[in-house]
């Protein structure tokens, strides 16, 4: 193991321990009574444990790991996608395909590192195919609709979300080895900007964003989560090829795309009448709750990196 890993799981594991004293410390002073707010708090932090210990373990068990971790996760997101979304039975074998061959194909490419094809894979030959296949079935009630929320499907919940592992494939000079900490990289500045809203938001928020998309998100909050994610990210620069300012530029861009994800899924959800894409995590709600923001995000960072440092 790396010394910057061996750094990088010690920082992470002081963060997580000083949290769960808080929400001790918290608990304590409220006297042990009933606080849906600390329940909410504790769920959360219970959740990140689970979740950095998984990420943790498959990025100590190499590549394969990583990738075969970040299918599971496009299996559960596109799963999530695919429950809301409206279908008939004609889209069986359509979905059929995306579940059994489109989302299995792309991860096999990017393990196998052929960007040629898995960069365009889903977005061009799948945007192709998939309508074609489902036209043969001769159903034509709302064929618009249907065909567009699989193509959304794969792009959010597949194509997406596999750019995070297919950093592992990006032969950045003089780095070597340590791709998996571009990994780190980008879900800490994105996932601790998502933390920083909200504590942002709470603390100083006033002004709404989009009112009618996601109400808890505020000006002050974007502000601020995106400002000290940036400096975040300019402090962990030790974990990339980049300078500090480097760093912090890239940081804020994934910050800024990440919030745009993040509104883009509310205002999916939004149309659908639901609170959440699921409750698969617990504190949570779905799979696709917790990578929103990586979904816009990490296709940026990946293709940032490949013109610029490989």
């Amino acid at each position: 193991m790396i010394w910057e890993t061996r750094w990088l799981l010690c920082g992470l594991l002081g963060v997580l321990v000083t949290a769960t004293l808080i929400a001790a410390v918290l608990r304590f002073r409220n006297g042990g009574a009933a606080s849906a707010t600390l329940d909410n708090l504790e769920a959360r932090i219970k959740a990140w444990w689970v979740m950095v210990a998984i990420i943790g373990l498959a990025m100590i068990a190499g590549k394969t790991a990583v990738i075969l971790l970040f299918a599971l996760v496009s299996f559960a997101a596109l799963r999530e996608f695919v429950t809301i979304t409206y279908s008939r039975r004609s889209d069986h074998r359509v979905l059929l395909a995306i579940f059994l061959l489109v989302l299995p194909v792309q991860y096999y490419l990017i393990w196998i590192d052929w960007y040629g094809l898995y960069s365009i894979f889903i977005p061009v030959y799948c945007f192709l195919i998939l309508p074609a296949f489902a036209v043969t079935r001769g159903d034509t009630q709302r064929f618009l609709e249907r065909v567009s929320l699989q193509q959304w499907g794969i792009m959010l919940a597949v194509y997406c979300i596999s750019h995070v592992p297919a950093l592992l494939t990006l032969p950045v000079t003089g780095f070597g080895g340590r791709e998996m900490l571009l990994i780190a990289f980008l879900i800490i500045t994105v996932q601790g900007s998502d933390v920083l809203q909200y504590v942002f938001g709470k603390l100083f928020g006033k002004h709404r964003m989009a009112p009618n998309v996601s109400p808890s998100k505020t000006w002050e909050g974007l502000a601020g989560g995106v400002v000290s994610a940036s400096l975040l990210g300019a402090a962990l620069n030790w974990l990339t090829p980049f300078s500090p300012l480097q760093a912090g530029v890239i940081a804020a861009v994934c910050c800024v795309m990440g919030v745009f994800g993040g509104l883009v899924a509310s205002a999916i959800k939004r149309d659908r009448g639901i609170k959440d894409w699921g409750a698969m995590i617990e504190g949570h709600g779905g799979m696709l709750d917790r990578t929103d923001s990586l979904v816009f995000a990490a296709p940026i960072f990946f293709h940032i990196v490949r013109y610029w440092w490989t």
